[in-house]
């Protein structure tokens, strides 16, 4: 037994290097394969991107400049502006257009108005220059259409009233209250229009900044939808609506100034008016005086 053993020690021995010699070419056929190649697999098989395929981003940029360059305007003359704006801003500037017209109406209506009312008191205290009596002022004023006219009249019916009266200071108070109400009568006439003025010049400012307050405000609504900050997008916008400012000032200005001119040109003629009155007074005076040793006053009050 012990010499079977011995033998089969040393085969056994002997048979192991040819076994491992079998087993190693059915490992080599299957290869082990690591994590690390398994994840690499898939990113070897993409395909790669050919270098003159055109970038995603390029794209993009494009359609996003395609619709600026049509909003883009290609002129921002004044016309176009008003054109484009909105209604609101549009209302604002006509009605602006509007005062401006009415001013100047009245600029050149009132001038000439004024012209001729100045010329025409100024006629008649010339031709009163040497008269001494309510009859000879009759004569002088008898083609006269100013307001001294209307003073003269005024004073000769007071006469006429009062004619059985003896009181004269009552005669006079009577002729003073009637001059007050003429004289405040024509500086009413004098005035009129000027106060429409006043008005223009006072909101036209607030009217057009109005107007560029809601022009604006578009603007930036705009801005929110567009979602750019482009100056070429958003100067559209804020110009049409400093157009409703530079309005605004354009009509209130001249209104102011031609306010004041009127308001200077008013105070001078009413300054004529009351010379006039004055002078009227006088010759009441002394008709007054003469009546008490038996001079008539005048015929045309009889």
């Amino acid at each position: 037994m012990r010499v079977r053993f011995v033998i089969c020690v040393p085969l056994m021995l002997l048979a192991l290097p040819a076994a491992a010699q079998q087993m190693a070419p059915s490992a080599a056929a299957a290869p082990v394969v690591s994590p690390a190649q398994v994840s690499a697999a898939p990113a070897a098989q993409a395909p790669k991107p050919s270098p003159t395929a055109p970038a995603p981003q390029s794209s993009a940029s494009d359609e996003d400049n395609a619709p600026r360059a049509n909003t883009l305007p290609h002129e921002l003359s004044p016309w176009s502006m008003f054109l484009a704006a909105d209604i609101v801003v549009k209302a604002v500037m006509v009605g602006l257009a509007m005062a401006s017209l009415a001013t100047w109406t009245i600029f050149f209506a009132k001038s000439a108005e004024l012209g001729r009312a100045r010329r025409r008191v100024a006629g008649a205290l010339k031709r009163l220059r040497g008269v001494s009596d309510l009859e000879g002022a009759q004569a002088a004023l008898a083609q006269d259409r100013s307001v001294v006219s209307g003073l003269l009249r005024a004073t000769l019916h007071e006469i006429a009233q009062s004619h059985d009266l003896p009181d004269d200071e009552g005669i006079k108070e009577r002729v003073a209250s009637s001059f007050t109400d003429l004289v405040r009568t024509d500086a009413r006439a004098a005035r009129h229009g000027t106060g429409l003025l006043a008005t223009i010049g006072a909101t036209a400012p607030f009217v057009g900044l109005f107007g560029t307050v809601w022009g604006i405000m578009n603007s930036f609504i705009g801005i929110s939808k567009a979602q750019t900050t482009n100056l070429a997008v958003v100067a559209p916008g804020i110009a049409e609506a400093l157009l409703a400012t530079a309005i605004g000032l354009i009509t209130a200005i001249p209104a102011v100034i031609i306010y004041n001119h009127f308001t200077r040109s008013t105070k001078s003629y009413l300054e004529l008016v009351s010379r006039a009155s004055g002078l009227l007074t006088r010759l009441l005076s002394r008709d007054l005086e003469r009546r008490h040793v038996g001079v008539p006053i005048s015929r045309a009050a009889e």
